[in-house]
């Protein structure tokens, strides 16, 4: 079976979580190759099924990603995570949906272009000091901090970033410089391991290029339920997918459900490349 992990130019040769379930999948007796997904050299019908992996400038050109997405999908090449589940998690508009199914996520609110300014977004929510990030973002890009105090500053750059695309708000919540987010891993809707992210010295985000630092952790029982029930609400079936969220108050709240192209982890436990191995190709109709 011959199978591509879809990732981008800037990383043709793949990144530490690919090449280990690239070693994993050779053990199955799947051949697992990197693929650009813009290169249009790449003849995609050629493989048994694609992986989206490390399409790390997805965000950017999101149009071309989906048209991407769709030639495959009336080509019959099978792909994973599935095309509507790609679709789906592009836009953090699917946090509502979350919500509504009853999963406790850090409040958020959405707001579209021309719209409330961002004083009346934090008046009309009660909240003093916030995040800021565009719906469709990943990475922590353009991700920043904003609050009363600072209004001044931060309206012409809110409004500079709503003119170029619907924005969502969420209260800034301390917790994240002490203890952490979370994100844990399943595979084929089976809880696989997590770890806790911490964001770098004055800074708030946990992402590794921002200086954010993570560490493999023993994921309490309660707490993977929490997250596991959330994965289920989405009622989407996955090969892999990521919840992050930190506690609040003793309860679990989920930031974002990673289900498109999220770093998996997978060096932190030795025994977490073979379980994403095993998952795709019980997913792939291949045993």
């Amino acid at each position: 079976m011959r199978v591509a992990l879809a990732t981008c130019r800037a990383l043709p040769r793949l990144v530490e979580d690919d090449r280990l379930l690239q070693v994993a999948l050779a053990k199955t007796g799947v051949t697992a190759e990197p693929a650009v997904w813009d290169d249009a050299e790449v003849v995609w019908s050629g493989f048994d099924a694609v992986v989206v992996r490390s399409c790390w400038d997805y965000h950017y050109r999101l149009a071309e990603f989906d048209t991407w997405i769709g030639r495959l999908e009336q080509g019959g090449v099978q792909l994973w995570n599935p095309p509507e589940v790609l679709r789906w998690n592009a836009r953090k508009t699917y946090l509502r949906e979350l919500e509504v199914a009853g999963v406790p996520i850090v409040p958020t609110r959405f707001v579209e272009g021309g719209e409330a300014p961002l004083d009346a977004v934090l008046d009309e929510a009660g909240w003093n000091e916030v995040v800021v990030k565009p719906v469709v973002s990943a990475s922590a890009r353009d991700t920043w901090r904003a609050s009363r105090a600072t209004l001044a500053a931060d309206g012409g750059r809110y409004r500079r970033l709503l003119a170029a695309g619907p924005l969502m708000v969420q209260p800034f919540l301390p917790g994240i410089q002490t203890d952490g987010e979370w994100s844990l891993c399943f595979f084929g809707g089976v809880y696989s391991h997590a770890v806790l992210k911490r964001p770098g010295p004055g800074d708030f985000r946990v992402q590794a290029n921002h200086g954010g630092i993570y560490s493999s952790e023993h994921a309490p029982a309660a707490l993977v339920s929490q997250a596991e029930a959330g994965l289920r609400a989405s009622g989407r079936r996955t090969l892999y997918a990521r919840v992050d969220g930190c506690i609040v108050d003793g309860t679990f709240r989920l930031m974002e459900l990673e289900l498109l192209e999220p770093g998996l982890f997978l060096g932190s436990d030795p025994a977490a490349p073979g379980r994403l191995a095993d998952a795709a190709v019980r997913a792939m109709g291949h045993e």
